[in-house]
């Protein structure tokens, strides 16, 4: 398992020679940056390329969790090119990028808040050749009946994948906060009614919230599911209503079922690990945890027949 000062050493040998490790064929592994908020760009690159990753979410780069405003993304002096660079050298994509819009505000002055931060990202997304931007549903109003509530989230999505749509990106609801269940989930893409809306399966929240078994969740969903958010947890606390993440096949959300459903599916993404570091700074370290998510995961993927993709 990878240590605290391997990474650094690892980390530091690649930062001097960017080009010394050439892009291989890797499996569609991913990981979000929600896992590592203290580490730098560069640091991010490095741990991906030696540890055989294919790609990287972008949620958060250290302290800006507005990706539009981290310096490693701007226009200014033509440092989102430099990183474009970065990226192609070490054989890596961008598979999607987190943005914290939350589309079930009634409020029009906050949802038009909401709108505009996802549109700012879809921007970004296609400066970055990103194919995804994550939203929320997320929650249900109080006293907002259930019919209205999925009406005005599925005319936001719409909205955004109107805007999206000429731009190659394409507008992802998470299954996340009041919306973990399939049903939900269905009416709420059945109504948006896009090409250019779709949905990221957080496989933990409808597995452990939604209670719905992995193969139930893709044959319901698996024609909409472009991207995914993997993790393993277990029970915490007296009552056991709270989560503790665990290292990935060490607890009780079956991992391996969920990816053997989505590659039996045709499912052609993205497995992507969110280890939620920056929301619970007291679990495993992500150079441990991305490591061990890496061997664990691959061995899934192997054992279901996924293929790997050709070097960039």
């Amino acid at each position: 398992m990878t240590t605290r000062r391997a990474f650094l050493e690892t980390a530091a040998a690649i930062l001097v020679s960017p080009q010394g490790v050439r892009p291989a064929a890797r499996l569609p592994l991913g990981f979000s940056t929600l896992g590592c908020p203290a580490w730098t760009w560069k640091q991010i690159l490095a741990f991906a390329q030696s540890h055989d990753y294919a790609a990287i979410e972008l949620r958060g780069l250290q302290t800006n969790m507005d990706l539009t405003l981290a310096p490693e993304l701007s226009r200014d002096g033509g440092r989102i090119e430099e990183s474009k660079r970065e990226l192609r050298e070490r054989g890596l994509r961008i598979s999607d990028l987190g943005a914290s819009a939350q589309l079930h505000e009634q409020d029009p002055t906050k949802r038009a808040a909401q709108l505009d931060e996802a549109r700012r990202f879809i921007d970004l997304a296609e400066t970055l050749r990103a194919p995804y931007v994550r939203v929320f549903g997320n929650n249900y109003v109080k006293g907002v009946p259930r019919e209205m509530m999925l009406a005005h989230i599925a005319r936001g999505l719409r909205e955004l994948g109107d805007y999206a749509r000429p731009k190659g990106v394409t507008v992802l609801i998470e299954s996340h906060g009041d919306f973990t269940d399939s049903p939900s989930l269905l009416e709420l893409l059945q109504q948006a009614a896009s090409p250019a809306v779709a949905l990221l399966w957080d496989a933990h929240h409808t597995f452990v919230a939604g209670k719905e078994q992995p193969e139930d969740t893709v044959r319901q969903l698996g024609r909409y599911i472009r991207h995914t958010h993997l993790k393993d947890s277990v029970p915490k606390g007296p009552d056991g209503k709270d989560r503790r993440y665990v290292l990935t096949g060490t607890g009780e959300v079956p991992v391996r079922r969920q990816i053997e459903a989505l590659a039996h599916s045709g499912y052609r993404g993205f497995y992507s690990f969110e280890w939620e570091k920056r929301w619970h700074p007291d679990i495993e370290e992500p150079e441990v945890a991305f490591a061990q998510f890496a061997t664990v995961a691959g061995g899934y993927l192997r054992q279901a027949g996924v293929a790997e993709l050709p070097a960039q």
